[in-house]
């Protein structure tokens, strides 16, 4: 018989995000599907700095409007549910190809 550690039950938060010319649509869930209800998002410019900070829905989805942050130099998307947390990287040429610019 052969016993897995515990820790190897355990899921990932996977963290997506997809840009339009207007909003960061963000998505969580952990790596079995099981969506993410609850975190804490922080939106961070290219230099680290804190943005913004907001909740994730019950859906697992944050949007974050791109006139209400300067994303001149990219966005750090992290999301922290307490116990799990990750982070996707949004370039300017992401935001810059979705603007058709």
């Amino acid at each position: 018989m052969v016993a897995a550690p515990v820790g190897a039950a355990a899921h990932q938060l996977v963290v997506f995000a997809s840009v339009d010319c207007e909003a960061v649509t963000i998505e969580a869930k952990f790596s079995n599907g099981r969506v993410t209800q609850k975190g804490d998002v922080r939106v961070l410019d290219g230099e680290n700095n804190l943005l913004k900070t907001l909740q994730l829905e019950s859906d697992g989805t944050a949007l974050v409007p791109l006139d209400s942050v300067d994303h001149s130099g990219g966005l750090l998307i992290e999301v922290d549910t307490g116990h799990h947390d990750n982070y996707w990287i949004v370039t300017p040429e992401d935001i810059a190809r979705k603007c058709g610019s």
